[in-house]
């Protein structure tokens, strides 16, 4: 079994999003091994049109014809778009409901047609015999105003729930990353605990949910799947299994399982539970939660990192250097033209953490441009020695919301292993040593221009982690054990739960 990264829940220029879809396709075969481009298809509950609300039922119904009129080419762009074994897509829309929340429908079929329904479940049983099943996205928000309505949740058509996306996220009432669309706040009652506490069985994902057509835009949610090959049917399979999880953005690998049944998995109670944990983490990691029926069951806080300043080590090793650019002035776009060096080491892995333009919504003032997801985001080449990229950023358009691009550098080396970075004709370098004792920042030109920085040099001791747990109590008929992970950046992983049957 292999880790493949996706992003299930992205929107583009096909309905009421921006930018087009070749676009959007091109972006996420970049950073992401699978991708589903969502269009919305119906809101059979929308509001009556009053002046207060014109602009929204006009969007939305514009929209949903749009997508009506071009599905045959929507469904051959991304038919054309499946390379088995190495891009992976599904076909998919969306339904909104105000009374069961809104889910979007994926398949592995070309085949599958855009119809009509009342609901989910209608939509889904419509669709049969085709294979399909309905994903819950934002899930949070209050019932019966577009929050999922755990009452008439089905296990069977909705394996898997998006607990985290571009509007938040789901997990729970106090976790980071609340809900702040103009759309509302997140209810505790419509959270994953609740539902865990419930009984429902299901696993996590992460997806953008992003309306400017870059699936995997990173800190946007994205999808960890486990299955054995890179294609269309063993993801598929992955997925009805619910061998997934979910992250914010870093792709934080990691292994959990309770007596060898791995994440998404029931497993029947033998009276004891045997839990083991395995994270690979992009940085330091913070805190490691084990949670039993939603509620905290084990913490680890994490030994080091955050604002603790690492002593130098001269012993060969494993470190992660991430290298960060953007800041500035410029709306429009600034591109980067960047290359990197190792003296004294070798670089294992380089991972890119790309971002489109922050769109989760319309609004009236915006215009269809179809090259606004046309960034140019690419890792054109990486070695064991080097890396060359290009990339656009944009002024961050709050204190809290970045617009910055990165890459992580996994290095064998040691305290002298020095990292030299051009980016945009200037060289900046430094060595583990160094970074080991904190952050380095550069600027391009001598006031308020764009930026470089070396974040702190994580060794592999604080971004790995094992740990085994024993249990004994049973709880309930159904107990579930899931495990969230928290990098000291503030990325995350939601690990599935394993189910423990009495």
């Amino acid at each position: 079994m292999n880790l493949y990264w996706g992003d299930l829940h992205n929107h583009c220029g096909i309905t009421y999003g921006f930018g087009s879809l070749e676009n959007a396709l091109a972006a996420a075969r970049e950073q992401l091994d699978f991708c589903a481009i969502i269009g919305h298809a119906m809101w059979p509950d929308m509001p009556e049109k009053t002046e207060e609300l014109e602009f929204l039922v006009d969007f939305h119904m514009k929209g949903f014809a749009k997508l009506q009129n071009n599905w045959e080419y929507v469904r051959n762009t991304v038919r054309e778009s499946n390379v088995p074994h190495q891009f992976v897509t599904f076909q998919g829309y969306e339904i909104h409901s105000s009374e069961f929340g809104d889910h979007h429908v994926l398949s592995p079929s070309d085949e599958l047609p855009l119809i009509q329904a009342n609901s989910p479940a209608e939509l889904v049983a419509g669709l049969a015999p085709l294979p399909v099943i309905a994903v819950p996205h934002h899930v949070g928000y209050t019932p019966g105003y577009r929050g999922v309505n755990w009452d008439a949740f089905s296990e069977e058509i909705s394996p898997v729930v998006e607990v985290f996306s571009k509007h938040g996220c789901s997990m729970s009432d106090s976790s980071p990353y609340p809900y702040l669309h103009t759309m509302g706040p997140r209810d505790s009652r419509n959270t994953i605990v609740s539902a865990l506490q419930r009984g429902k069985r299901f696993s996590f994902a992460g997806s953008t949910d992003h309306h400017a057509g870059y699936p995997g835009s990173y800190g946007d949610g994205r999808v960890a799947v486990m299955a054995s090959e890179k294609t269309r049917e063993a993801i598929w399979e992955a997925l009805l299994a619910r061998r997934t999880y979910a992250v914010t953005g870093d792709k934080i690998a990691c292994q959990f399982t309770v007596n060898g049944a791995v994440f998404g998995s029931e497993v029947k109670d033998s009276g004891s539970r045997q839990l083991k944990l395995d994270v690979t983490a992009c940085d330091g990691i913070e805190k490691v939660t084990v949670y039993k029926n939603g509620k905290a069951w084990s913490i680890v806080n994490g030994v080091s990192g955050g604002d603790q300043v690492q002593q130098p080590s001269s012993a060969q090793g494993r470190y992660k250097v991430r290298v960060e650019m953007g800041w500035g002035e410029n709306k429009d776009g600034f591109v980067w033209q960047g290359s990197a060096r190792l003296d004294g080491g070798q670089i294992v892995s380089v991972e890119t953490c790309f971002r489109g333009q922050s769109v989760l919504a319309p609004t009236p003032e915006m215009r269809d441009n179809p090259n606004i997801n046309a960034l140019g985001n690419k890792l054109i080449s990486s070695s064991d020695n080097g890396a060359e990229w290009t990339c656009t950023t944009f002024k961050n358009p709050s204190t809290q919301h970045p617009q910055t691009a990165a890459l992580i550098f996994e290095i064998d080396g040691d305290i002298n292993s020095n990292l030299v970075v051009e980016a945009n004709g200037q060289t900046f370098a430094h060595s583990i040593g160094e970074l080991l004792t904190g952050s380095r920042s550069a600027h391009l030109e001598t006031y308020n221009s764009e930026a470089v920085l070396f974040h702190r040099a994580v060794p592999e001791s604080e971004y790995c982690f094992q740990g085994e747990w024993s249990d004994d109590q049973k709880e309930t008929d159904c107990d579930a054990y899931h495990v969230e992970i928290k990098q000291w950046n503030g990325q995350c992983a939601w690990i599935s739960p394993v189910f423990v049957l009495a």
